[in-house]
């Protein structure tokens, strides 16, 4: 693995970890590896790092921050049965020191993360904007599942621009994108197309007309055409 990376983090945090007794502690951790080993299953292990933390666990998903967001899900959904956990999600450098590989793991990418599952509080997952932004990268449109939630400053005076995750939004955006689609295909129906479709056939026609109009092809893409 090179010395820096670029990578999606969540970190689980385990809500007032640091009071709680030693043996509550040992109990509180051993849930949570089992929670990251469940839901963290479906992410080949050559794609993840879980790296632990005083009061939790990093888990660094090395390609795909939807998978990271949905093993974010999961652990928070599984921490209502009584694992107090809080979820912060970020996406940022990472860096190796010396030969330790990675236990040795540090960098911004975990720091922000950290940050904001201390912001988020127990029950709760929150991303930062970097983070969603490699949502939009990974599956444009699919950042509609990450509301504005507020903002927030770390220990290091530094804002934060916080997203807490609203599926309800993203299904929004798919209507609102697929009555796009619609006015889209009357308007062609409108202009005489039918006509052309009848003999020439639809794809190739339709080809053709995302070749001329490229912002058409994409927003059908966004609709699930």
């Amino acid at each position: 693995m090179p010395a820096s990376i670029v990578a999606s983090v969540v970190f689980l945090r385990v809500a007032d970890f640091a009071r709680r007794p030693a043996s509550e502690q040992a109990r509180l951790r051993a849930q949570l590896e089992a929670v990251i080993a469940v839901t963290a299953a479906e992410i080949d292990s050559e794609g993840r790092l879980v790296l632990e933390a005083s009061d939790g666990a990093a888990v660094v998903v090395l390609d795909d921050p939807r998978a990271a967001l949905r093993l974010a899900r999961r652990a928070i959904g599984a921490g209502a049965a009584g694992l107090p956990l809080a979820a912060g999600l970020n996406h940022g450098a990472l860096q190796l020191s010396g030969r330790k590989g990675a236990e040795a793991m540090t960098g911004d990418g975990i720091a922000v993360a950290a940050a904001v599952a201390e912001f988020a509080g127990a029950g709760r997952l929150l991303a930062s904007a970097s983070f969603r932004e490699a949502i939009a990268d990974a599956q444009p449109g699919r950042e509609a599942a990450l509301a504005p939630a507020g903002s927030f400053k770390d220990a290091g005076l530094r804002s934060h621009e916080v997203f807490a995750a609203d599926e309800a939004a993203f299904a929004r955006r798919r209507r609102r994108y697929a009555a796009l689609s619609v006015v889209l295909v009357a308007a062609l129906l409108g202009g005489g197309i039918a006509a052309r479709v009848s003999h020439e056939g639809h794809k190739p026609l339709v080809d053709a007309f995302f070749a001329k109009v490229p912002y058409a092809k994409a927003l059908a893409r966004r609709a699930g055409y």
